[in-house]
C-alpha cells in the first residue's frame, strides 16, 4: 500500500474491539452461527447494539498446555487481526456492528504468515457470509 492509502486506516486494536463481556460471549456462543477454517473455527453473531466489531480469541488449554504458548499463538491472530481489520468493513448503514470468535484448533503453533493468510481468508468468508444473510 502507498502511504496515502494508509493514512486513513486504524492499525489499533483497542478494548472497545475486544470483546470481554460475559453475557455478549454467552450470547454469541448460544445464538451465533460458525464455520471452520483450519485453524479456526469462527463463531459470528450480528449484534446492532455495539459500537464497533468485537472479537475474541481462544485457544484450547487441552491442546496447549504451556500458557506462554496459548499467549504467544493469542499475539499471534489478534496482530494478524489488528494489521486486516479494514478488509472486514462491512458498510455501517445497511449492516450490524459483528461479535466474532476466534478458536483456535490447530494441534501446534503456526507461523505466522500462515495465521495470517487464515485469518484473511476468514474475513473474506464472513463478510460474503452476511451478506447472504442480509439477503431475502
Amino acid at each position: 500500500m502507498s502511504a496515502l492509502t494508509t493514512k486513513n486506516l486504524n492499525f489499533t486494536f483497542p478494548k472497545s474491539e475486544r470483546l470481554h463481556s460475559k453475557k455478549l460471549i454467552q450470547e454469541l456462543f448460544t445464538e451465533g452461527s460458525s464455520f471452520y477454517l483450519y485453524p479456526f473455527k469462527v463463531i459470528y453473531l450480528p449484534k446492532a447494539e455495539i459500537e464497533s466489531n468485537q472479537v475474541l480469541v481462544s485457544v484450547s488449554k487441552k491442546k496447549f498446555k504451556l500458557a506462554v504458548t496459548r499467549n504467544k499463538i493469542k499475539r499471534l491472530i489478534k496482530e494478524a487481526y489488528r494489521l486486516n481489520k479494514h478488509s472486514f468493513q462491512p458498510d455501517s448503514e445497511t449492516s450490524s456492528k459483528v461479535l466474532i470468535g476466534y478458536i483456535y484448533t490447530g494441534k501446534e503453533v503456526m507461523p505466522y504468515q500462515f495465521i495470517e493468510s487464515k485469518l484473511k481468508k476468514s474475513l473474506l468468508r464472513l463478510s460474503k457470509e452476511l451478506v447472504e444473510s442480509q439477503d431475502p
